[in-house]
């Protein structure tokens, strides 16, 4: 037969509220709550002690911040939660946040509301656009605070030459950067000439074949950087061993924007990178 009475009432939690049991939530920087008495809502903004209690600021969308005491009575995505305290991790978490917020790529103290300076006369080149797009990246923020330009070099085999066009003066310095200047290469003997053009230019490099060694190998996933044999295109051949496509020229350049896009600060990079490019600024900017 059919319960004319139906199921029972008591049955079940039958003393839950509408809207359910209220669960505990950190009161994390960001998190956007609702004060139940009021109405206020807004994004928590810092939780602080204040009289003896911990209060909870919460900023609306207008930007106007209110205080309230931490614990129950908000609501969250229409839920009833009870706002804990942040915990030690998670401070900790928002902290290490803010420091790296306040570094620029290259590890520099972030400089906040400086219009970029106008260009000085001394400049900064490097071989080819990966080379000039990777040192954008990551010293991009200081070169412009500095006024100093990046400018790209097609190559090295006329380096005296173009050092003379220059004309490089005590206000007008010059550095260089150079692809695979190790000892014994074509490279090392173009450099010996061009350095003695004029003491107001400081040439240095890195041991790479090519920039993109550069880039520290775990960012992609591997161990180290694929050997490739002599006569071959190293940068093709880097692609295959990717098992990335390498057989035209936007290959490579669609294979060089995945590893640029690897590059998150000098941190990605290895060290004889960062100390020629570090040492090029300084000598372009200290007086």
């Amino acid at each position: 037969m059919m319960d004319r009475y139906g199921a029972d009432v008591l049955s079940g939690d039958w003393r839950a509220p509408r809207r359910g049991r209220a669960r505990e939530v950190e009161a994390q920087t960001g998190l956007v709550v609702e004060d139940v008495d009021t109405g206020w809502c807004g994004a928590v903004v810092r939780v602080e002690k204040a009289g003896g209690m911990q209060v909870v600021h919460l900023e609306d969308r207008r930007g106007r911040v209110k205080g309230f005491p931490l614990g129950p009575g908000f609501l969250l995505d229409g839920a009833p939660v009870v706002l804990t305290a942040p915990t030690a991790e998670r401070r900790a978490q928002v902290a290490a946040a803010k420091q790296a917020a306040s570094r620029t790529a290259s590890g520099s103290v972030r400089v906040d509301g400086q219009a970029a300076r106008v260009a000085s006369g001394s400049r900064i080149w490097v071989e080819g656009r990966h080379d000039a797009e990777l040192v954008e990246k990551v010293w991009g923020d200081d070169l412009r605070v500095e006024g100093v330009v990046v400018e790209m070099l097609d190559g090295v085999d006329d380096l005296a030459a173009e050092i003379r066009r220059f004309t490089p003066t005590p206000d007008r310095r010059l550095g260089v950067l150079v692809d695979h200047l190790v000892p014994g290469t074509k490279e090392s003997r173009i450099v010996a000439a061009a350095e003695q053009v004029s003491p107001h230019v400081r040439i240095l490099g890195h041991p790479y074949v090519d920039v993109w060694q550069s880039v520290k190998p775990a960012r992609l996933g591997l161990e180290a950087w694929p050997v490739i044999a002599k006569g071959r295109s190293w940068k093709h051949g880097v692609l295959a061993e990717l098992g990335w496509p390498h057989t035209s020229q936007t290959d490579v350049a669609l294979g060089w924007k995945k590893i640029l896009s690897t590059v998150r600060s000098y941190s990605d990079l290895e060290p004889t990178l960062l100390a020629s490019v570090e040492e090029l600024i300084d000598f372009v900017t200290v007086p």
